[in-house]
């Protein structure tokens, strides 16, 4: 399968996807910590990526979002950005309110 078409499948499918260096239990990178801290914080339930298992995605997520780094989310199809941006938005009140809405 292409990996755009992949990538997106796994978008399609999860309402809220972060795509990830390792899991929540075990996260690879600081930064792929700090999203699951947020993400747990809003109480929502989502599905990872861990971008180790796959270098096809781990390379083409950034293309596909035109974002060099990961950790990345999608709420409901949509990207909403890397750690920094969904540490801020949580801190708003921005982020639990997105997530909220259904």
């Amino acid at each position: 399968m292409d990996d755009n078409l992949k990538i997106k499948q796994l978008i399609d499918e999860n309402e809220i996807l972060l795509f990830m260096k390792g899991n929540p239990k075990f996260p690879q990178c600081g930064f792929s910590s700090l999203a699951c801290q947020v993400l747990d914080a809003c109480g929502s339930k989502y599905e990872t990526c861990d971008v180790l298992q796959d270098p096809d995605i781990r390379e083409g997520i950034k293309i596909f979002s035109n974002w060099p780094t990961i950790p990345q989310l999608y709420v409901k199809g949509e990207f909403v950005g890397g750690a920094d941006i969904i540490k801020e938005m949580y801190e708003s009140g921005e982020l639990t309110k997105l997530i909220s809405q259904g």
